[in-house]
């Protein structure tokens, strides 16, 4: 029988709504172990509680008080989609309520927020905890993780891992809190799009030792909305060149975080080049792989269509497309998953300490950014 863990959401904008998309088709999914079922939502908005009512027949608490829905017993897990600046309060009353949580990054708006959440975590060790970071569950991305966890590719000459927006570029956007230092955290682009871009470099073990930044602030106000412009207090992009160092190996490692990328929509890539094989993948071409052996011959790139061929397998024909909507869903299935005391199929959402260490990364940036000086970076204890 299919064990059923009861949600709560908090924030119900686009992502809570993404959540609910992803529970609402779970017979998607084939032979689960356990599936979501949400019976609780908080928000402030009230036209967004309306969605859920309309929605989703299983909600039975609707609330603009998020202890409210803490304090609710038929609440075993809560996914938390707030502004960064809510995330410490939020994230540390999840767990004093004793529920299960996925968290959005940053985890945490600085590295000093995070530790109270990691110190308050190790006072709840029974508990669930992950991090959002739906990108690595594309087919094409767990076949370049898979590769460079293979050892096969030899000595790596380089990784460039970027998630890459354009819709900043156009400066007639309205403002929103992503670009309030005071609710989005000084990090700027770094903060939101950070932990897509490091999930797979931490969990393959690929921590930067040292880095430099540069940061770029274009577009300095936005229109408020009502006729008038406020200043934006954020960085737009941000590019890390960086050196890792592990145990045999030692290569540079560019890590990129744009929100003005002219032409790119929602491209999150992976690109690994060794001396024996080479590996890249784009969610530009959702579908795709690419990969090189080099035997001492010739030198060229191969590409496969790989179809649905999901980590959870799925009712959906082998031959058709993958899509964001399914990377959602995987995301939420690895969780699911692992409440239910799987493995994830071998390859979870980002773990809080892969959270941490990510913070790390994005402070050591940020002084390196206004400094224009390269950083070692300190991952005071971080358990990667």
């Amino acid at each position: 029988m299919t064990k059923i863990f009861r949600f709560g959401v908090i924030g119900c904008g686009l992502m809570g709504r993404e959540f609910a998309s992803a529970a609402a088709r779970w017979l998607h999914l084939a032979d689960v172990k356990a599936r979501p079922e949400i019976v609780a939502v908080c928000d402030t908005n009230a036209t967004l509680l309306d969605w859920f009512r309309d929605h989703v027949p299983t909600v039975r608490q609707f609330t603009a008080d998020y202890k409210e829905l803490l304090a609710n017993p038929d609440v075993d897990a809560v996914y938390c989609a707030v502004p960064h600046v809510l995330h410490q309060q939020f994230y540390i009353d999840v767990l004093k309520a004793g529920k299960h949580l996925l968290g959005e990054k940053p985890f945490g708006m600085d590295a000093a927020q995070n530790r109270a959440i990691m110190a308050v975590l190790a006072e709840h060790p029974k508990l669930m905890v992950r991090c959002s970071s739906e990108m690595p569950f594309f087919p094409g991305a767990q076949k370049v993780i898979a590769l460079a966890k293979s050892g096969e590719m030899g000595e790596i000459l380089e990784v460039e891992a970027g998630f890459l927006h354009s819709s900043d570029i156009d400066r007639q956007k309205p403002i929103n809190w992503k670009r309030m230092a005071e609710i989005n955290g000084d990090y700027g682009c770094m903060g939101d799009l950070g932990m897509h871009v490091l999930h797979v470099p931490l969990r393959l073990g690929w921590r930067p030792s040292t880095l430099h930044a540069q940061l770029v602030k274009k577009v300095t106000e936005r229109p408020d909305g009502k006729g008038g412009m406020l200043p934006c207090t954020t960085w737009d992009n941000a590019t890390i060149s960086s050196r890792v160092r592990t145990g045999d190996q030692d290569f540079p490692m560019m890590l990129k975080t744009w929100r003005i990328a002219p032409g790119e929509s929602n491209t999150w890539y992976i690109r690994v080049l060794g001396m024996k094989k080479s590996a890249f993948f784009s969610t530009k071409s959702p579908r795709q792989w690419q990969w090189m052996d080099y035997n001492g011959g010739a030198q060229a790139w191969s590409t496969e269509d790989l179809g649905y061929t999901s980590l959870f397998p799925a009712i959906t024909g082998k031959i058709f497309e993958f899509g964001f909507a399914d990377a959602i869903q995987q995301m939420w299935a690895a969780f699911v998953d692992e409440l239910a005391g799987g493995d994830a199929n071998g390859f979870g959402c980002a773990t809080p300490a892969e959270a941490e260490a990510h913070h790390a990364v994005l402070t050591a940036a940020l002084k390196s950014g206004r400094e224009d000086v390269v950083v070692p970076v300190d991952y005071d204890g971080a358990s990667v």
